[in-house]
């Protein structure tokens, strides 16, 4: 401890030399003068360290005793400082770190989110900014408790948060809400109606008393199996009692599907002329400061192209401040034949693709026909397929 003190107080280190040095000694025990590290060089000269301090109230007792002092060296803090007093770059330097941790500890640099997983991040930062609280934003002056009750009555898919400001980090902790049981929305009756037009090729009654038989032609909305059961009498004279049940079952029947796509036969292509620009910026605290004129694009059309360069910590974690370097590059653009096959085979596979969503895992294709044209620019490519697929869907009663 002692030697810490030294340090930061500071000590040199004198030889004194006279024909009698003991009487420096003696003066600087009435004196009171703190030494230490005594050491008799030979009968006229010895060494000793003093704080620093006191090395100016030493002239004038060696003076009265006839001895000269050499200081031999300086060690401690001000001794350090002082070797950087003509070096003012440096010195400004220190000063503007000091100044930058001071301020900037008063500033948010990191917004950590742990706990979600449905909810993205994206969207969790996204309140947050509205609500203040973002990468640059002062710290004191948010109030975490508020922040998180209103970010939960904006994001439903949230049950609990707690946002805790720490200097430069804020940490938000979520919990997720649990999603509730679907409950079937439906009452105690409902009947099988048709999703498409087509030909009954196949039932499956479960419940409910089926309406068409195989062979029938339905058209969409019909009722296949209805909800509404009929129990006959013995008496023919006498109506027959109905129930209400839930009406389960499948149907397939054979159905015929139309699709079109279409796609112009020319399209606009970029054509770059050679000009460029590049453009630099720079992002901190949530500012951007931009190192050029807010000088107009000549070009009507051109690329835009930012990369940018992120300063980080060593553990990886991204501080608020950016450089962005913007390209700009001009180009004209020019209309081009689009090759007929290609576009064919593209919008044939888009065609398929809608169908096989259309007939789900079930389902299956008899018969396709293809048919293309080009009319007024434009190239449509229809599908006609014939299919068998289940047509029945539930419908409330």
């Amino acid at each position: 401890m002692k030697r810490a003190v030294n340090y930061l107080q500071g000590w040199t280190q004198l030889r004194v030399t006279g024909d009698f040095p003991e009487r420096m000694l003696n003066l600087c025990a009435q004196r009171r003068v703190p030494f230490w590290a005594l050491e008799w060089v030979d009968g006229e000269t010895f060494r000793f360290r003093v704080p620093t301090r006191w090395v100016s109230r030493l002239l004038p007792l060696a003076e009265r005793t006839r001895c000269t002092l050499c200081r031999e060296r300086s060690v401690g803090l001000p001794a350090f400082l002082a070797g950087f007093r003509h070096r003012y770059a440096f010195l400004a330097g220190l000063a503007l770190s000091l100044l930058a941790v001071c301020v900037l500890s008063n500033f948010i640099l990191w917004v950590d989110i742990t706990g979600c997983r449905t909810v993205s991040q994206a969207e969790i930062l996204t309140e947050l900014r509205r609500l203040g609280v973002y990468p640059g934003a002062y710290g004191p002056s948010i109030d975490g408790s508020a922040v998180g009750q209103q970010a939960l009555l904006n994001l439903s898919g949230l049950s609990w948060m707690s946002v805790n400001v720490s200097g430069a980090r804020v940490e938000v902790i979520v919990r997720e809400a649990v999603a509730p049981p679907q409950v079937d929305g439906r009452d105690g009756a409902g009947d099988i109606v048709a999703e498409t037009d087509g030909v009954i090729s196949r039932m499956e009654v479960l419940t409910g008393q089926a309406r068409r038989q195989v062979g029938d032609g339905v058209t969409r909305g019909e009722v296949l199996i209805s909800g509404t059961v009929e129990l006959a009498h013995a008496d023919p004279e006498q109506e027959p009692e109905r129930y209400q049940v839930r009406a389960a079952g499948r149907v397939w029947a054979d159905t015929r599907r139309v699709l079109t796509a279409a796609i112009p036969v020319t399209a606009q292509v970029k054509e770059y002329t050679g000009e460029e620009t590049v453009r630099y910026s720079l992002s901190f605290l949530g500012k951007t400061i931009n190192f050029y004129q807010n000088s107009g694009i000549a070009w009507p059309y051109y690329d835009r192209i930012n990369i940018t360069t992120c300063a980080s910590l060593p553990d990886g974690r991204e501080l608020p401040f950016h450089i962005v370097k913007t390209e700009l590059r001009a180009y004209d653009i020019r209309e081009v034949q689009v090759d007929l096959t290609a576009a064919e085979q593209l919008l044939s596979a888009r065609l398929e693709e809608e169908l096989a969503g259309l007939l789900g895992e079930d389902g299956e294709v008899l018969e396709r026909t293809w048919e293309s044209r080009v009319t007024d620019g434009v190239l449509t490519v229809t599908l006609t397929a014939a299919c068998r697929e289940e047509i029945g869907t539930e419908a409330a009663g």
